[in-house]
């Protein structure tokens, strides 16, 4: 069983996630969790993960044992209280090592030392109430304020629920595999090997999360990638572009850029983070395809020729992915919003500007925020009366009918593809510059 060690490293994760990390990148920078080995480092990410991921309820459940608010300056108490509780209520860890080091984490420092008494009390009636307490509390006790008000307004309260219901859902592992591949072969291959995998209806194959994706079938062959569901279906968008120059923007961590190879394009993939593009990098070699790397900023990118599609993938604020990045609630602000969206005002502009006549750009986020996407897409038609939508049919993106919208963009939400592992929340539009 996972010591004190793993659940240290929990703490230093989730300090550096409230200073502003994402999850990933915590964890690789967090120096006792590098310390961990086997099944120490999966308890400590799942940990990590599962407490962010419930972060809204484990804090409603523990607020009810308080007889007042923990100070501020206390802020490492409340995380041990967090994970105590995500431990005993989530992944089900013996209430003895639960509470045990829990108060034992509270010992080792000055200014948690006088609350270990309070923290054992508060353990031991967490681990009373019974996961059922945290079954009881709302869907949208996990999600920031406002974030939900958003969602309520755009979507209807049904579905706001619906959403944050799948949000607390582990999410799948979806592969993208390379043209020519049988996926129907490759999923008989993944049951051998004793995994639950089924094909998705947009292509691809679904599998349980995980913990070492290159331990897979096929993974050294390079005849897949991982790939959410919904990430995949903008490339579709673009049709058939074999032999067509194709620009992708923001294109790390590359995904969207394997399938550009993949079909055929002539790929330039454009992202400022060099770290990142490494990994592109290194996935294209695995993969045996090929597209030129460019390390720079997509509004300062200023290539030789012009593209006849552009795959533009702007930075936002993520929201589409909590289900994956549970992350993202506790570290993105609604003021973010306003800066992100004039970020992306300003790329589509400068995309446009990167066009042949006549050439396809689509633009997609990962949000399911409205400015970031159906309010881009309104704006930039307005902005550029040389360009035209051109409509999303569900037949492209696997028969979603209901990821079409009223505009003819693509919307999906986590809530859909409910029971079979729901979906990453994206926002897609094409349009076409006038010939």
């Amino acid at each position: 069983m996972a010591g004190v060690a793993a659940r240290r490293a929990v703490l230093e994760i989730l300090d550096r996630v409230w200073e502003g990390a994402p999850l990933d990148e915590a964890i690789a920078k967090t120096r006792p969790f590098e310390h961990l080995e086997g099944p120490d480092r999966g308890f400590a990410r799942l940990l990590a993960t599962q407490t962010l991921r419930r972060r809204g309820a484990l804090d409603h459940l523990i607020g009810e044992f308080l007889d007042r608010p923990l100070p501020k300056k206390s802020a490492r108490v409340m995380d041990i209280l967090r994970i105590a509780a995500a431990q005993l209520l989530i992944l089900e860890t013996p209430a003895h090592a639960a509470v045990s080091t829990s108060v034992e984490l509270a010992n080792e420092r000055g200014e948690t030392q006088g609350y270990a008494k309070l923290i054992n009390a508060i353990a031991r009636k967490i681990g009373e109430a019974g996961k059922e307490a945290l079954e009881k509390i709302p869907a949208r006790t996990d999600t920031p304020s406002w974030m939900w008000r958003a969602w309520e307004r755009q979507f209807g309260p049904v579905v706001a629920k619906a959403i944050a219901e799948a949000h607390r859902e582990t999410p799948p592992l979806d592969l993208t595999f390379k043209p020519g591949e049988d996926v129907e072969a490759w999923i008989a291959r993944f049951k051998e090997a004793g995994l639950d995998a089924r094909p998705l209806a947009m292509g691809g194959a679904r599998l349980p999360l995980v913990s070492d994706v290159t331990a897979l079938p096929g993974f050294e062959d390079g005849a897949w990638w991982v790939q959410d569901a919904a990430a995949s279906l903008p490339v579709k968008l673009l049709g058939d572009i074999a032999g067509k120059v194709v620009f992708d923007l923001c294109a790390a961590p590359g995904g969207k850029t394997l399938q550009l190879a993949a079909a055929g394009a002539r790929v330039t993939a454009v992202d400022k983070s060099g770290a990142r593009m490494e990994r592109v990098s290194e996935n294209l070699a695995r993969t045996k395809l090929t597209a030129d790397i460019v390390e720079d900023d997509a509004l300062r990118f200023k290539p030789a020729e012009k593209a006849d599609a552009i795959l533009l993938d702007a930075p936002c604020t993520a929201t589409g992915t909590i289900r994956r990045h549970p992350d993202i609630p506790w570290s993105k602000g609604e003021t973010a919003l306003a800066a992100l969206a004039e970020l992306q005002s300003k790329m589509i502009d400068h995309a446009l500007s990167l066009l042949k006549p006549g050439g396809l750009l689509v633009y997609c986020v990962c949000s399911l925020q409205r400015e970031e996407g159906e309010r881009q897409a309104k704006a930039a038609l307005a902005r550029h009366p040389e360009i035209e939508r051109v409509p999303v049919t569900a037949a492209e993106i696997g028969g979603l009918d209901k990821a079409v919208t009223r505009e003819g963009d693509m919307r999906t939400l986590p809530s859909m593809l409910a029971g079979e592992g729901e979906m990453d929340g994206f926002f897609a539009a094409r349009l076409r510059l006038s010939a």
